[in-house]
């Protein structure tokens, strides 16, 4: 028994720093899936009374996050926001009245302009994270839920 614990003890002091590195790894990628949203995870219930928003998101708001999605057609070329999708829409959504608007859509409002991309390219958007009923003063659209200061990257 003894020998088998000096080795132990002698395996860890030479992996010390490996086995350190390695636990600061599974905290850091932890942290990371802590802060990741996936569409699926926005709502906790479907109801009578409506979409009731996940627990997840609850606990996230007011956070920076991250999540993939599509960037649906803005509505003008020089805006700051634009919708994130679960699904690619080829179509501007606020352009055409017969468009399916999908359930799982997120707005996104960019902390500086970027160069939209194409609406079939997946991205990465960064952001703080806000739910609840809001009216755009600029622009009158609605949202339930909602990434501020954000920005993305194609994937």
């Amino acid at each position: 028994m003894k020998k088998i614990l000096k080795k132990l003890t002698a395996l860890l002091r030479i992996g010390g720093p490996f086995f350190l590195g390695c636990l600061l790894s599974l905290r850091v990628f932890s942290a990371w899936a802590d802060t990741t949203l996936d569409f699926d995870q926005l709502y906790g219930k479907y109801s009578v009374t409506g979409l009731q928003f996940s627990e997840k998101v609850r606990a996230l708001s007011g956070k920076t996050v991250i999540i993939r999605g599509f960037m649906a057609p803005p509505l003008k070329a020089e805006s700051q926001f634009f919708v994130l999708t679960k699904t690619p829409m080829s179509v501007c959504p606020f352009c055409s009245s017969d468009a399916d608007w999908p359930e799982d859509i997120l707005v996104v409002y960019l902390k500086k302009r970027q160069t939209f991309v194409q609406y079939n390219a997946i991205i990465e958007v960064r952001g703080k994270l806000e739910y609840g009923s809001r009216i755009d003063p600029d622009t009158g659209f609605v949202s339930q839920l909602r990434l501020r200061d954000a920005e993305f990257s194609p994937l």
